[in-house]
């Protein structure tokens, strides 16, 4: 009985290694310490162990795994990354996430041959948070890949140990955070913005923020020149303005006898966001309603007034689920 049994460990251990194939995603991979944290991975064609590789650890706020390791992909076959993304780590209590962090960290690190000091970390929406948090919590992340959002709720600073390279898109409802981080970031970092909404950051994107790693990496405290920044009074009217509805919203809930006149104020405002943001004909304003439209869509779930969520609902684009909470 415990010959069959040790024969049958075996050869269990045997299939995992042989269905760690080079060059293409493997989902799931099972922590060895923990069965039930699980992960997708993709090793370059060309892994072997006889030396070390650097390492990107991708979080996705709906604890799919294998969406950040499809869009780092490409860059990590030409740059040379092994890239695992968690499928335990999502948008909710942050423990869930670090836990997930730290289980998919310690089983690549012991299964394959990772340079300690170039490992990353990247994500989307909450997961770009909790990429961040791992790096701030973390003397061992060389940079960090934020996709659509930047610090964890209380961890805002303007100089970071590490490199960082964030994007966001043209309609993304977290579009004005990235902004600001660009201007208050004094280390060495880079804020890309692409033609699109808030999502992971394009594979061709994807593959110019590994150029830039590889190049911090070569040139290590390199700050790149501000830019100038030519919209400034167009990103703080829209500051203004989203600042504006979110003390409306407020005070639906903390001041019950300006519940109305708030309540009929935030309808006005929000069905003229939203008739521009359906405008057919694209142009900056709207995009910024857009921006404005998907930031309320969101926060709309936090306030305790049904009639107020009901409006917003009425003014969702048809088929349009939630987005991932930011």
């Amino acid at each position: 009985m415990r010959l069959c049994l040790l024969l049958a460990l075996a050869t269990a251990v045997v299939a995992q290694v042989s269905d760690l194939r080079n060059g293409q995603i493997i989902d799931p991979v099972n922590c060895a310490a923990d069965q039930s944290q699980t992960y997708a991975l993709y090793l370059p064609s060309h892994y072997s162990p006889d030396r070390p590789w650097n390492l990107i650890l991708a979080f996705d706020p709906r604890g799919q795994g294998r969406q950040g390791v499809e869009h780092l992909q490409a860059a990590a076959e030409r740059y040379g990354y092994i890239v695992a993304g968690s499928n335990n780590s999502r948008n909710g209590p942050p423990q869930i996430s670090l836990t997930a962090a730290q289980a998919m960290w310690s089983d690549v690190v012991k299964r394959f041959s990772i340079n300690p000091k170039r490992i990353y970390t990247a994500g989307l929406s909450g997961g770009a948070r909790i990429a961040m948090k791992v790096a701030l919590d973390s003397d061992g992340i060389a940079g960090v890949i934020a996709s659509s959002a930047g610090f964890p709720p209380g961890h805002r600073r303007s100089d970071l140990r590490f490199v960082l390279f964030g994007t966001a898109g043209t309609e993304d409802f977290n579009y004005l955070e990235m902004r600001q981080l660009d201007q208050e970031l004094s280390s060495p970092h880079r804020v890309v913005i692409f033609e699109g909404g808030h999502t992971w950051l394009p594979s061709s994107l994807a593959v110019q923020a590994v150029e830039w790693l590889e190049f911090q990496a070569s040139h290590p405290g390199t700050v790149e020149p501000p830019k100038p920044d030519s919209d400034r009074k167009e990103l703080e009217r829209e500051a203004q303005i989203v600042s504006e509805l979110n003390d409306l919203q407020q005070g639906l809930t903390d001041d019950p006898n300006a519940r109305a006149s708030n309540l009929k104020e935030l309808k006005s405002r929000l069905q003229a966001w939203s008739h521009l943001a359906n405008n057919p004909a694209d142009s900056p304003e709207r995009r910024m309603a857009r921006r404005i439209m998907g930031g309320v869509f969101i926060d709309s779930r936090s306030v305790d007034d049904q009639e107020y969520q009901n409006f917003v609902d009425s003014l969702r684009p048809r088929g349009a689920g939630l987005r991932p909470a930011n």
